[in-house]
Order: structure tokens, then sequence, then C-alpha cells
């Protein structure tokens, strides 16, 4: 995926100003920001559901500009804000999500059957939402997104107000994923996160880009990496003033 000069004004202010960046194949690439940044419109802009103002993005060669459906078709997304129904069964939410993506009505129950087995719920399958943990709310979200295949998954801040067990399997469950050729976009604001999964991150701030590269090189940047954390990245580069 390349996004080109990507900019876009809300009645006078300008949320992204010429963002540019290409996310290799298999790759976990971290987008960091704080609030503000302008991290939330860009994927927008990514993911097809905003068009830019100029630029554009590709996936696979298509443009989301011109291609928009084809593009969709490509990329699965993971909302921070849970997109569940809760008085269904897990299986029966990924059925009906699968069934809006266009699968046939086997196709779709053999691949949540799938979906709920990779993400650790097999045995929950029918169980209503409503009785799960928040844990396994963010699980069926991402089993969720998955149901297209996608090659491209988008996921926002997966892993907020989680236990660490459901936390390590969404990890766990991200890097398999790319093992076996995905490619991902994450957004955190949990710096150790972002160290411990992403092979590069960008930092956002103003709606522009102003630091990329990996995490040893972002470290590296402002002293000796073994004695820093990202988080001092992130501050160094963004401040410390409260955003609100």
């Amino acid at each position: 995926m390349t996004a080109n000069n990507l900019h876009k004004n809300f009645n006078g202010v300008q949320a992204v100003d010429g963002v540019s960046f290409t996310i290799n194949r298999q790759e976990i690439f971290g987008l960091l920001g704080p609030n503000g940044a302008g991290k939330t419109t860009t994927i927008r802009m990514l993911s097809t559901v905003l068009t830019p103002d100029t630029g554009d993005v590709e996936v696979d060669g298509h443009s989301v500009q011109r291609e928009s459906n084809q593009v969709r078709k490509l990329i699965g997304v993971c909302p921070q804000d849970l997109a569940l129904y809760e008085e269904l069964s897990a299986m029966d939410n990924l059925m009906f999500f699968g069934r809006m993506a266009g699968l046939p009505s086997r196709e779709a129950k053999d691949r949540a059957s799938e979906n709920l087995t990779l993400v650790g719920l097999q045995d929950r399958a029918k169980d209503t939402v409503d009785k799960f943990s928040g844990g396994m709310k963010r699980r069926v979200n991402l089993a969720i997104a998955l149901m297209n295949r996608p090659a491209l998954l988008f996921l926002d801040e997966p892993t907020v107000g989680i236990d660490p067990q459901s936390r390590n399997h969404i990890f766990e469950t991200i890097l398999r994923l790319c093992d076996e050729g995905m490619t991902v976009l994450y957004t955190t604001h949990y710096m150790e996160e972002a160290d411990r999964l992403c092979d590069r991150l960008a930092i956002m701030d103003h709606g522009q880009i102003i630091a990329l590269g990996t995490p040893l090189e972002l470290k590296s940047g402002i002293g000796q990496p073994d004695h820093v954390t990202l988080e001092e990245v992130f501050l160094n580069l963004t401040g410390h003033s409260l955003r609100d």
C-alpha cells in the first residue's frame, strides 16, 4: 500500500497535510500520534471511508480515488469502537458481517468457524456476545475484520481496555496472520505494543508525518537504543503538553 501526498481539510482546519508513506507486504506498520494528530482522518482515507481532497492511495495497484470498490475487497477494518450486535451469538455476528461482505451462506459459516478458532473463541461460538468480557469482544471484532480474508488489515487500537491474556492472544494472532502473508496497519497509544509488534513506525503530529523508521532507528535518533524507550521518542517529538 502506498499513500501519496494526502490532504484533508475540514472547515478551514488542515487535518492531514501532505502525508506519504509505503507499507510493504507482510509488514506490521505502526501509525502513532497524539490526539488530534490526524491519524483517524488518515486511516479513514486509506480505508475508503473519506475521499482525500488531494493525493491518492494505492492498494495492490488499485486507487482509492478511482477504484474504491476494488480496494474494499482487499482490506479489513477492525475499528476501535466495537462493531458488534451484542444480542447475537459470536457465530451469528460473523455470519452477518460475512454475508454483508458478499459471501455465500455456506462459505460465511465455514469462514466464521475458522476465524473463531483463530481468535480462540470456537467453544463460545453459540454464546451471545453480551455475555463476553471486553477482551473476548475485541477478539470477535478482529474475527469480523478477517471475514473477507483481507490482504491489508487496519487495526485501530485493538487492545484498549482488555486483560493481558487477551492482549497477548491478539498479538500472537497478528504475528501469525503476517507470517501467512497479511499486511497490517496498526495504531495504538501503548508504546510498548508498537515497539514489540511493529516492523516500522510513522509518528504523526499536526497532520504531518514527523518521523518514520524502525523502532530501533527511532530510538537511536535520541540516544543509545538499549537505554531509550519508544515513549521517550514519542514525547521528544510531539512534546509533553496534554492533548484533548
